[in-house]
């Protein structure tokens, strides 16, 4: 796009998401309403480096100055591959003493019975800076011991904690009194003035020792890793001139103050994917498609999510860094509200390679942005997801980034031939397509794995493609999982980053207390809902948010002696003990539609007490380019040979740009789609047409299997 070159004031709206290979900048233009983009490597040493890059670009493009800059929104997996790759603090845990070893005993399930090898990833903090401390608080609040102050103070000063740079400490029961985490934090302080300390009754006052101590002990790992990028981020965008509102994406797909993202890390280990399930739930609204898959493939990962009715899932707790990446419950639990999805290790940047059974794998393992994939020329010397795509033919190598970045495909062809084609005695064409096949297959069966623990049938969804790579492999994934129509948003490989400037301001709050229904003691809820009411009220009111705020209320429900609870929404507070029957009613009806039954006889018990309080949803004011001219015709710019699945002959494919083409177009595959952040595949037997939102819609009904 060409920057106008007005004298106005150009205000301007900036969403950023940093990838495990590319980060993503978008800038929306106030006055024109025009959207602007950019990919650049990411700096994985210094990752604010390629954010401020970024913005520089998106600024001299609109003609504008950091100080126009009304808002930025910045979303990041930094924290999350903190927590994979063990790039976290040196962190100590102090915890009741006896149960120094929950991180390894863990919830007591196993998640695969008959494995007799079964693995669990190693726990953040090693056993010997895991430290008892003789102090007691009951179930019901009341205080047995106080928190030694001698043993406190000899713990810091052993062995074991010297190099400490972060503390978590974690009492049993602290949720219902944390008066000896209060002490034990005053005491820290005293000795260790300048160490972030993480309480487990401010991280996760809820019930449930071991996702207490697993989130709080994470908060802890990340937390100065995030202080420093955050603050130097901050820091280098005021040296610019930015004095607008700095916000940060959390993993429940709203935005965190600065504050709170320093305070509670944790709440920012799914941000950059939730910010595409937002962006994904907008379009799903506008374009009213009441089943939705999510389908975000970047560099590195590849997110899936299911929409219902607009809407994703929202889960209380989730998973990272399985050791089986389809097994619930082999990896490190984290409690903290997110939506609900599965990342796995398949992004442009996967590499592949051959085992000693001749058998072909692509991912976990990923290029990254250093040196990434062979077809770069950076070094990479590994056959990559973009170097198969490259080969064949799907990837222009003169039009990379809009011809920013040059491709090599001859050192593409010279990596698979090496790495995959001669151990499997293929010709390299044939490899790429297996590279090609391999990953595809890998994502439409996690899919397929995740809506089936979901009950969903996807043949009757709608696939929503986007992140660099996606585009290029919606088609084969959606065929693969019987789904017919594809969905690529304008900007789909920078969605992301546009998904930070569509989400709420949000913050959640939780607090243990577990009676059955019968006993609760209605005054205390009230109080608890009231303060955490106002709490988030003020929360939102320091960030300029006063109006047209949505909160809600819920309680995790159970059957008496149940282990898992199911959410119950609840209306607005003050509730009574008349409440009893109607919040009983409605756990029926969640634990029906959860379990397809009721279940008569058996006390009702409350667990832990939510609630949600969220700014207005961001309108995303955007007037979309209208391609060339008013006419419904598209005039391709050129053609190329491609490879596609079972054809192992080059097939000549119209080759479009996308900026240029027109509202109403409708072509017949097959076709590739340009843009400067993605590049689209349309296969033979499918046809795509654009719609009123510049999206290409593309339809797979007749494609060959």
């Amino acid at each position: 796009m060409v920057a106008d070159s007005s004298s106005k004031t150009r205000f301007v709206t900036i969403g950023a998401d940093i990838g495990g290979t590319f980060t993503d900048v978008v800038v929306i233009d106030e006055l024109k309403r025009s959207i602007y983009s950019t990919k650049i490597l990411t700096t994985p040493e210094e990752p604010e480096l390629a954010v401020l890059r970024a913005v520089d670009e998106m600024l001299s493009l609109t003609s504008t100055v950091a100080a126009n800059i009304r808002i930025l929104v910045h979303g990041t997996t930094l924290a999350t591959n903190a927590i994979i790759e063990r790039k976290g603090a040196r962190t100590l845990l102090l915890t009741t003493k006896g149960f120094r070893d929950a991180l390894e005993t863990r919830d007591e399930l196993r998640y695969d019975l008959h494995d007799l090898f079964i693995e669990y990833p190693q726990p953040l903090v090693p056993r010997r800076r895991r430290l008892g401390i003789s102090e007691r608080v009951l179930y019901n609040g009341s205080v047995k011991t106080v928190a030694a102050k001698n043993e406190i103070s000899e713990a810091l000063e052993c062995e074991y904690a010297e190099g400490v740079e972060s503390i978590a400490i974690c009492f049993l029961h602290s949720y219902a009194n944390p008066a000896n985490e209060n002490r034990a934090k005053i005491i820290v302080e005293k000795i260790l003035p300048d160490i972030p300390i993480s309480l487990s009754s401010e991280v996760l006052p809820e019930i449930g020792e071991y996702a207490r101590v697993s989130t709080t002990v994470a908060n802890a790992y990340v937390q100065p890793l995030m202080n420093r990028y955050l603050e130097k981020l901050d820091s280098k965008l005021a040296q610019k001139g930015l004095t607008g509102a700095f916000f940060v994406m959390g993993s429940n797909a709203g935005t965190l103050s600065l504050d709170i993202a320093r305070k509670h890390p944790v709440r920012l280990v799914e941000s950059g994917p939730a910010a595409g399930v937002s962006i994904a739930a907008h379009y799903a609204r506008a374009k009213k498609i009441q089943r939705l898959l999510s389908f975000d493939m970047g560099g590195t990962t590849a997110k899936i999510a299911l929409l219902k009715d607009y809407n994703p899932t929202r889960a209380a707790e989730f998973e990272v860094a399985r050791i089986s990446r389809f097994q619930k419950g082999s990896g490190l639990l984290l409690k903290t509200p997110a939506v609900e999805l599965i990342e796995i290790g398949a992004g442009g940047g996967s590499l592949a390679s051959v085992d000693a059974l001749g058998l072909l794998s692509v991912g976990p393992e990923s290029a990254g942005s250093s040196p990434g994939p062979a077809c770069y020329g950076q070094g990479g010397k590994l056959p990559s997801v973009t170097d198969a795509d490259v080969a064949l033919g799907y990837l222009n190598p003169n039009y990379f980034l809009g011809g920013k970045m040059q491709l090599d495909r001859n050192l593409a062809l010279a990596t698979i031939d090496q790495h995959v084609a001669g151990p499997m005695s293929v010709t390299n064409i044939q490899a790429a397509a297996n590279i090609f096949e391999v990953v595809n297959d890998n994502m439409a069966n996690a899919a397929a794995i995740y809506s089936a623990e979901q009950g969903i049938d996807l043949r009757s969804y709608t696939l929503m493609a986007f992140g660099g790579a996606a585009p290029a492999h919606a088609w084969d994934v959606a065929r693969r999982l019987g789904i017919s129509e594809v969905r690529i948003p304008f900007a789909a490989g920078v969605l992301s980053a546009l998904g930070c400037l569509t989400s709420p301001m949000s913050f959640d709050f939780a607090f243990g207390y577990m009676r059955e229904l019968n006993d609760v003691d209605w005054l205390y809820v009230n109080r608890r809902f009231r303060e955490l009411k106002n709490q988030g009220q003020e929360q939102l009111r320091d960030a300029g948010i006063k109006k047209d705020l949505t909160i809600t209320f819920s309680v995790d429900m159970r059957y008496y002696g149940q282990r898992y609870e199911v959410s119950v929404p609840l209306s607005e507070p003050p509730f009574d003990g008349i409440s009893v029957d109607k919040i009983t009613g409605d756990f029926y009806a969640a634990y029906r539609g959860h379990y397809g039954r009721k279940i008569d006889d058996v006390p009702v018990e409350a667990v832990t007490w939510r609630v949600n309080v969220s700014g207005p949803r961001p309108k995303l004011n955007v007037k979309w380019p209208s391609g060339a001219g008013e006419s419904k015709s598209a005039d391709p710019k050129g053609q190329r040979n491609a490879i596609f699945a079972g054809l192992l002959e080059p097939v000549s494919c119209s080759v479009f740009e996308r900026r240029q083409l027109p509202v109403g177009a409708k072509v017949s595959g097959p076709a590739i789609i340009e843009d400067t952040e993605s590049t689209t595949i349309v296969p033979p037997g499918g046809e795509f047409h654009i719609d009123d939102q510049r999206m290409i819609v593309i339809n797979i009904s007749k494609v060959s299997a």
